[in-house]
């Protein structure tokens, strides 16, 4: 998940010329947006502290009550059950339909903590509640029980919706999933003894080898690095527990420009409006969870290195495979073309390899429903406000009609003529218009990918028969703790820190005796457009460098496995 921010404006009017006074102005401007701008960094380096202090807890921006606590089950996982029980400045009562079907919402375990759904009121907490839905919310820890394994889990959320459904009279909950927990979600509606109401599944992957060349790189990085191996390396250094911020430096890399300059250009540039946005969002980004190593070299090692999900191949346990044929609850696919993580092709392309057609979908009682967008990234389906209070809505207010829907494939389309996000339902039309299973397959070179599962399979049988056992030996707490404060997501932040770097406090001070007089420059200041420009053009180059970069991976990718990606 790669971090958004607003975009810097590509193109730029010829900047005016500056007088000497212009010049002097835009002196003093800069040395206050710099100070602020280290005086922010500061606080997320404290935020960052004291979040871990806290023992990293739920960013959740409603209030709830723990239902269920998985660590107390036979099978112990670090999950825990929620229940929404505050609708913002409403009455929780005034809100909610208990004639709605409730919704559970699963947030990705990722490498982040839990809360991306709900941290904000512009949210999909927010937006299910001002729909009248009773809402409840997966969370869960930032250590795993030892030896959890990816099986547990999925048992565990199976016993969370039927709890939530007991609560409700046996209405059966609607699933929603945010990246891995869509994923997560899919594969408890294919679970042998469970049964849900429709899933909801935002930026979900679950055909893992398909994308797009030069567009969607990730789905190579585990050719590089010869497999799972490396992700059971990384767990056995640290006591058994994957620590996320290796996930989430994944992420960042994915879109360096982003990540390392354009963020921060545009806190920069507008520190006076930006600060809160960023400090809020950052606080997420920057908190780290770990898994233990048994989910993550299953995982990565059935999931996104041998796409067995949609092959039926994935085991819970010895006595259930999932089999994604078996769900029977409506599916709702949320896509975007401008999401570099999990494209349609990872959303969707698991359908035609489930379903040989559109009458064996048919015949299978399914009903599958895809919505796309072209341009929003992969956070900004299940986080953008705009998003949520419209596109998220308008699955919402619409439930009935998918479960109306005979069997097969549709694509929801949206008629929003006013272009306002909190229009009145009578404000858009929505249809649902007929697809064809064959008429969405993406190509991708099956043999070049099943020769990445095999060189995995050989150097993990390698590593966990001759190393394994080595590296878990010598691994102490020392050598753990050093490896997670040493990371260079964690070391990046808390540098920043008065804790770290006492004289940062210098920061504060001199902020808090800016923000008295502040006046910031006007947007069309000669050497503010001229700085934008530049800031533009730097981005650009960023831009150049990834996309030479994505090039010569591909290239180097051929080269060893065989094939195009």
């Amino acid at each position: 998940m790669v971090a958004t921010s607003a975009a810097v404006a590509v193109d730029q009017p010829t900047p005016a010329a500056a007088s000497a006074l212009d010049f002097l102005a835009y002196q003093r401007d800069v040395l206050e947006r710099t100070i602020l701008f280290f005086d922010t960094l500061r606080k997320r380096a404290n935020n960052m502290l004291d979040h871990e202090r806290a023992g990293l807890p739920p960013l959740l921006n409603f209030k709830y009550e723990t239902l269920l606590d998985a660590r107390q089950f036979e099978r112990p996982v670090n999950y825990a059950l929620l229940r929404i029980t505050e609708a913002g400045d409403d009455c929780w009562d005034d809100c909610v339909d208990l004639a709605k079907p409730p919704v559970l919402i699963i947030d990705p375990r990722a490498g982040h903590g839990p809360g991306i759904g709900g941290f904000k009121r512009d949210s999909e907490v927010g937006t299910a509640l001002h729909t009248g839905h009773p809402v409840y919310f997966v969370v869960f820890f930032p250590e795993p029980c030892k030896g959890q394994t990816l099986g547990d889990v999925i048992k565990a959320l199976g016993r969370f919706v039927a709890e939530v459904a007991e609560r409700h009279d046996g209405k059966r909950p609607v699933l929603y999933g945010n990246c891995q927990g869509g994923w997560a979600a899919a594969l408890v509606a294919a679970d042998c003894e469970q049964q849900v109401g429709a899933a909801v599944l935002n930026g979900s992957p679950l055909s893992y080898w398909a994308g797009e060349p030069g567009l969607n790189p990730m789905r190579m990085t585990g050719g590089f690095v010869g497999g799972v191996w490396l992700n059971h390396f990384l767990a056995d250094v640290n006591g058994g527990r994957f620590d996320g911020a290796w996930l989430v430096q994944n992420f960042e890399n994915l879109k360096p420009g982003n990540s390392y300059f354009e963020k921060y250009a545009n806190l920069f540039t507008r520190i006076d409006t930006e600060a809160d946005r960023f400090l809020d969002f950052e606080r997420w980004w920057g908190g780290f969870y770990r898994l233990s190593r048994e989910e993550i070299v299953s995982t990565v090692e059935d999931l996104f290195i041998g796409n067995e999900l949609e092959q039926g191949q994935v085991r819970l346990d010895e006595r259930c495979a999932v089999d994604l044929r078996k769900i029977r609850n409506p599916l709702v696919i949320f896509a975007s073309y401008g999401d570099n993580i999990t494209p349609p092709h990872q959303a969707l392309g698991w359908i035609p390899a489930v379903y040989r057609s559109t009458e064996d979908l048919k015949a299978c009682n399914q009903r599958i429903v895809y919505l796309t967008d072209q341009k929003i990234g992969h956070l900004g389906i299940f986080v953008s406000a705009k998003v949520v209070r419209f596109e998220h809505r308008a699955i919402l207010e619409n439930l009935p009609e998918i479960e109306r829907l005979s069997p097969g494939l549709y694509e929801m389309k949206i008629d929003h003529p006013t272009g306002d996000p909190d229009c009145a339902r009578d404000q858009y039309s929505v249809r649902f218009e007929p697809r064809n299973v064959e008429d969405i397959r993406f190509d991708y070179p099956r043999a070049t990918f099943d020769r990445v599962r095999q060189v995995s399979e050989f150097n993990e049988g390698v590593y966990r028969t001759f190393f394994s056992p080595w590296v878990q030996a010598m691994s102490n707490p020392w050598i753990a703790l050093a490896a997670q404060w040493l990371h260079p997501m964690r070391t990046s932040r808390y540098m920043f820190s008065d804790s770290f770097a006492p004289w940062m406090a210098a920061f504060s001070t001199l902020a808090d005796i800016i923000s008295n007089d502040r006046k910031p420059l006007s947007d069309d200041h000669p050497l503010i457009a001229q700085e934008r420009q530049l800031i533009a053009q730097t981005s650009s180059s960023w831009e150049t460098l990834q996309r030479v970069r994505d090039a010569a991976e591909e290239r180097a990718f051929a080269s060893i496995y065989g094939g195009r990606a």
